[in-house]
């Protein structure tokens, strides 16, 4: 179980100094993700661990992951039409979206 907990720690660790210190939004966005996908290694591990007879936590990472497909589509569409429109996706140049 440590060895779980441990990459999951790892992976949403990661995930915040990424989305902290990335200017590029797909970056933005795949740090994102790789926080959410340690939540989700949480959320098995410990089902699998705590409660082994009952299947919540699988299911409610499969939400998640659901939940997770559904965001990411939608912030593509979205760094899209910022491309789009200032033809950048740095987060820097994205004051010009003000005017």
């Amino acid at each position: 179980m440590e060895y779980y907990l441990i990459v999951s720690t790892l992976m949403l660790f990661i995930g915040i100094y990424g989305f902290i210190t990335r200017r590029n939004l797909l970056a933005v966005l795949i740090s994102v993700e790789l926080m959410l996908n340690s939540v989700d290694i949480n959320f098995a591990v410990f089902n699998r661990y705590l409660f082994p007879e009952h299947l919540e936590g699988l299911f409610f990472t499969l939400f998640a992951i659901g939940v997770s497909a559904a965001e990411t589509a939608v912030a593509i569409a979205i760094i899209i039409n910022i491309y789009r429109n200032i033809r950048s996706i740095q987060t820097r140049e994205l004051n010009t979206m003000k005017h």
